[in-house]
């Protein structure tokens, strides 16, 4: 499937006192590029909430390999892994701008019925966009 790149800076609200990114920053990072996903196949998720559709992450799996750090720039390279009737699973990784992988993400992301919160079918532009 298609993969899509989106560039970040690594500003000091990111950091701890040392300057090496928080780890719960890398998450921020990882949501931002796939909402970038989104808004480059069209799809805008102010649109779908309008709708009552929304994405929920159901589960992450996230590993950090080398500390980003104070005004880095990262590349956040997502991959559409699959596709189901109800969800999708990125799989996602940050590099440094010396091309150091910095973390690795594998995520499933749920579309869900915003007013129920429970499953509902993904859009069909989206589906026809990535399969």
């Amino acid at each position: 499937m298609k993969q899509f790149n989106w560039c970040a800076r690594v500003y000091y609200e990111d950091t701890d006192a040392g300057g090496v990114v928080y780890h719960a920053r890398y998450l921020a990072f990882f949501e931002r590029a796939r909402t970038e996903v989104l808004r480059q196949v069209g799809i805008s998720q102010q649109t779908l909430l309008q709708e009552n559709i929304a994405f929920v992450v159901k589960k992450i799996e996230i590993n950090y390999h080398f500390p980003a750090r104070l005004d880095d720039m990262l590349i956040i390279s997502s991959r559409i892994v699959q596709v189901r009737k109800a969800s999708i699973i990125f799989k996602q990784t940050i590099f440094n701008q010396n091309e150091q992988v910095i973390s690795t993400a594998d995520v499933l992301i749920a579309c869900v019925d915003g007013t129920k919160m429970k499953p509902c079918g993904l859009p069909k532009l989206l589906v026809l966009e990535f399969i």
